[in-house]
């Protein structure tokens, strides 16, 4: 499957178009952001396609440019999704598998988290996403769980480091919600959860985080996120080599009884926090 780091076409001709309106008018951003309820960054991001625009923001610009309608003619093919164009693919996939395997390094996986710790995840987005998108992206990302208890089951198994169960995202409240989420899910017949201890003096997790899936045809891909989007590994080579690893991570990391008992310990303070 191709690189998805490209912002979607579709953005990208929506930000040419508006940047070159906004050129013809000798205008700057700054001064289309004094003319519009919009910051001068968002101006930015959208223009480089980097920012899907809500429908107000685009009848705000095509109304300060004098577009005419241009720009609100388009408003059906850029308009705001629950997911990032470059996430649609994997959310697609992931309803469908077989099996899921993650490796999380900063922060617990769409799938484990409850719905106040999503928020407090979107909230820590950069730059800040405004409250009506971080509730869209929470609701999308809790109708992704029920993968979680999905029939036929999709076997899942997740290998977390130590100081994500340790970080207080949100908050003590939020944290121990979601410490006590993370022991009834560990509860499940097809769920493996397992903690990548801080003593650990030997580690394959280097390359960072990493998802194994295996699609209804039983082909086993990888994806990687980054910065500035995803992609996905399906040559053979590539798949096995992350399988090793993910593999080593797995038998490194403690078994899903002592990583329960640490969690449990976690939430009643009996071990480092």
């Amino acid at each position: 499957m191709p690189h998805n780091d490209e912002p979607p076409v579709t953005l990208r001709i929506f930000g040419k178009q508006s940047r070159f309106l906004r050129e013809q008018r000798e205008m700057t951003r700054r001064e289309l952001a004094g003319l519009i309820p919009y910051s001068e960054s968002l101006i930015a991001m959208v223009e480089r396609g980097e920012r899907p625009p809500k429908p107000g923001y685009v009848d705000a610009v095509d109304q300060a440019l004098g577009a005419n309608g241009v720009l609100r003619v388009l408003i059906p093919d850029v308009a705001e999704k629950h997911h990032p164009a470059w996430a649609e693919e994997y959310v697609n996939l992931q309803a469908e598998a077989l099996a899921l395997h993650v490796y999380s390094t900063h922060f617990l996986h769409g799938l484990l988290q409850t719905e106040d710790y999503a928020r407090a995840v979107f909230r820590s987005v950069r730059p800040s996403m405004e409250d009506e998108e971080i509730e869209r992206s929470v609701q999308a990302r809790l109708a992704t769980q029920s993968l979680l208890t999905r029939k036929p089951a999709c076997r899942m198994t997740f290998v977390l480091e130590e100081p994500v169960l340790q970080r207080k995202i949100g908050g003590p409240a939020v944290w121990e919600g979601e410490l006590r989420n993370l022991l009834k899910l560990s509860e499940l017949h097809n769920i493996q959860l397992q903690v990548m201890p801080l003593a650990r003096e030997t580690h394959a997790g280097m390359d960072g985080p990493m998802t194994l899936l295996e699609t209804p045809d039983h082909h086993t891909i990888g994806y990687v996120e980054g910065h500035r989007g995803s992609y996905f590994l399906t040559e053979p080579d590539d798949v096995s080599v992350m399988s090793h690893v993910y593999g080593t991570l797995r038998s490194q990391a403690l078994d899903a009884e002592a990583s329960r008992d640490l969690i449990h310990r976690l939430l009643t303070g009996d071990a480092r926090a």
